[in-house]
């Protein structure tokens, strides 16, 4: 029987509207983004049953830090969980920022939608995050505001995470990372997770391999199949 998952990427997080005077048009920037990846993977667990997914996203960045963004991608968790929803759609906002020389603080909230569900326990869930990066690292995290992915009494449910970005030239980058789920309430459902990532931009276009893996067996879906398996992800993100 599948377990619910854990997902990407949101508290419908506003900008907030500010008292300050109006913004000239160029205070704004819109970018967008598609992809297409061989297997959904978030926090090392599957949101794809280990089947390809396809996802597209927009991103507003704003005067003084601030952003705004929605992103989504197909997923099949919900489904095998007895639910409806076909899609995942993350809501988020925040600001980032240089709070010392060197050091970034991003700091938002996030909100991750499952229309139609039809589950028990919502698989709706909202998180705050606060990440540092300095030079090439940064350590981020997650705090649920709600119940965690249909995970019932979960509320306050912690991931925390390291990652690196390492620019090998030539537009390779290589991105290893470590995190932690906690599920609270819920130790057999609390895991770690990894991943090494290796892309290469070539004008927009940028192909990725990632190697992911985790330590819990837990997560299952349809055919019991392990989601949380050691797998390779082959996946090509377009941006614009």
């Amino acid at each position: 029987m599948f377990k619910p998952s854990m997902l990407s990427l949101s508290l419908v997080a506003a900008l907030g509207a500010s008292a300050a005077p109006a913004m000239a048009a160029d205070d704004f920037a819109l970018s967008y983004n598609l992809s297409a990846t061989t297997d959904y993977r978030y926090r090392g667990i599957s949101q794809s049953r280990l089947k390809p997914a396809l996802q597209g996203g927009v991103d507003l960045a704003g005067p003084n830090g601030l952003y705004a963004g929605a992103w989504a991608s197909t997923i099949k968790w919900v489904k095998d969980s007895g639910g409806g929803a076909n899609v995942e759609v993350d809501l988020y906002g925040g600001w980032k920022g240089e709070v010392a020389k060197g050091l970034t603080l991003d700091v938002g909230a996030l909100a991750y939608v499952y229309p139609s569900h039809d589950l028990a326990v919502s698989p709706n869930t909202g998180e705050i995050y606060g990440a540092l990066s300095y030079e090439m690292f940064t350590l981020k995290y997650s705090h649920s505001l709600t119940n965690l992915f249909g995970f019932a009494d979960s509320k306050q449910s912690g991931y925390l995470d390291l990652s690196a970005s390492f620019d090998l030239g030539g537009g390779l980058m290589l991105a290893p990372h470590i995190g932690r789920q906690s599920v609270k309430n819920n130790s057999a459902a609390s895991y770690t997770d990894y991943s090494v990532s290796l892309s290469k931009d070539f004008s927009g276009w940028v192909p990725s391999l990632t190697v992911v893996s985790t330590n819990t067996d837990a997560y299952v879906g349809a055919n019991a199949k392990n989601l949380g398996k050691t797998g390779a992800v082959l996946a090509v993100k377009y941006a614009f």
